[in-house]
């Protein structure tokens, strides 16, 4: 009997391990945005993220950019690009760290027209 509570014990200690990841919550651009311009590549998370890289591919590939926000964990992080960004689909990768130290990644996209 005693067993049979501690291993319940351990699966609800372990889910709620599992449901504690970050995540990133919203984007701007929104994924799958058609926009005119972009002023700001950001990310939103439900919980600290230390995003330790970020690449922005676009039609020319790989887009410079400048970090604003720096390695520590935040709940918003953010980054410019140049300000003539030619039209194309781009696609942004990340990677970091959750807050419980656990590696996470995303990537979202958005299209630039004319």
């Amino acid at each position: 009997m005693k067993q049979s509570i501690l291993a319940g014990l351990m699966m609800a200690v372990l889910a709620t391990g599992a449901i504690a990841h970050s995540k990133a919550e919203d984007t701007t651009p929104a994924n799958e945005a058609i926009v005119t311009t972009v002023e700001a590549i950001e990310m939103r998370f439900d919980d600290p993220m230390r995003v330790t890289a970020i690449t922005v591919t676009g039609p020319d590939g790989d887009v410079a950019i400048e970090r604003e926000t720096g390695m520590d964990a935040v709940t918003e992080f953010r980054a410019i690009p140049p300000a003539d960004l030619p039209a194309g689909a781009y696609t942004v990768d990340w990677r970091g760290l959750a807050s419980d130290g656990h590696p996470m990644q995303g990537t979202f996209g958005f299209t630039i027209t004319n």
